[in-house]
């Protein structure tokens, strides 16, 4: 089942499942799915019947006492289990013991008046796990993992229009540029977005530009280019820029190295044949900045991104064993960079 379907189950009041698992990290589909599920309770039953337990705090135990309770006053009675790590291969023990066997009991045989409902924000669980192997089995799974671009758009264009809006073409394209791709962060930009286009209900692109902030990865992005083309001025005034809106200097330096770590791999992995789908799955990172990356490694030499990678690496050295100022540490980078010959 998709998202999608699922959304409209849950607004149609069509049948549902008794166990679901919803896994992915899109913490904006995780609330809208969890304020789904409280809506097919009636308001005035909600009290009773609807239930929401994080597992960080919680004994699982608990949980399932309230799922094998019968509804009260009501048809359904609705159990959220939210941050199931016990699920995962995570190392990091939860402060709270859970009674695990009793889970597995209750998934052989679930109360028919009960809708299960796992909050699951990781990129997958352990296979290898007995509970994890059931849970898999008997529940019906929504992934809501790294979105493709296609998936983003659509979602969103599909949310304007359901709130009577429309977005031009070239708003939605820098819309997407500006948060990455991250459909949380595009849905949180929404209402103002849309209370801005008010009474026109149409978006433009200078709306998106004037009141949407790029994310820190996607100004780091625009510095790496300008890095690479050896534009000296124009790095050090955005890195100065970075500085200004209170960004930390070994963050900054951090991510900087971590996109050039980035293109250095899809360069050498685009070369051996890796499509972009390929390359998300392999390296692990959102589509839509392995599409940047597969845009950009075209245009610059693996040794500018290797000298690149390396000098930032130095960067952080001296940033972590000196007291020399980082924007100066920056420009020297630069200078040197930008005076090296291929």
């Amino acid at each position: 089942m998709t998202i999608t379907e699922l959304l409209k189950t849950l607004k149609t009041g069509g049948q549902l499942a008794n166990v679901y698992l919803i896994l992915g990290q899109a913490d904006y589909l995780q609330r809208r799915l969890k304020a789904g599920f409280k809506q097919v309770v009636p308001t005035e039953e909600q009290a009773m019947n609807f239930a929401s337990y994080d597992m960080d705090t919680v004994p699982l135990a608990v949980a399932l006492d309230d799922a094998m309770a019968a509804p009260f006053f009501g048809e359904r009675r609705v159990v959220c289990i939210d941050n199931p790590q016990f699920l995962t291969g995570e190392t990091k023990k939860q402060k709270v013991d859970h009674d695990i066997d009793s889970l597995q009991t209750y998934l052989g045989s679930p109360m028919p008046s009960t809708v299960l409902v796992f909050f699951a924000p990781y990129e997958k669980l352990d296979g290898r796990k007995k509970v994890s192997k059931q849970l898999k089995k008997v529940a019906t799974t929504i992934e809501i993992g790294n979105f493709s671009e296609r998936d983003v758009r659509q979602f969103v264009t599909n949310q304007l229009k359901q709130d009577g809006y429309t977005m031009a073409p070239a708003a939605l394209n820098e819309l997407i540029q500006r948060t990455d791709a991250d459909l949380t962060l595009m849905m949180s930009e929404l209402p103002k977005l849309e209370l801005f286009a008010l009474p026109q209900k149409t978006i433009d692109r200078d709306a998106v530009t004037g009141l949407v902030t790029q994310t820190l990865t996607q100004n780091v992005f625009d510095l790496v280019n300008r890095v690479l083309a050896k534009n000296t001025a124009g790095a050090v005034t955005l890195y100065r820029e970075l500085l200004q809106a209170k960004e930390e200097p070994l963050r900054i330096n951090a991510i900087l190295q971590g996109q050039f770590r980035l293109l250095i791999q899809t360069k050498v992995l685009a070369k051996q044949g890796y499509s972009q789908g390929k390359l998300a799955s392999i390296l692990k990172v959102h589509p839509y900045r392995i599409k940047l990356a597969l845009q950009s490694q075209r245009r610059f030499l693996l040794t500018d991104l290797n000298r690149a990678y390396l000098g930032l690496f130095r960067v952080e050295q001296q940033m972590k064993s000196s007291t020399m100022d980082p924007e100066m540490l920056f420009s020297l980078f630069m200078t040197q960079f930008a005076g090296q010959v291929a």
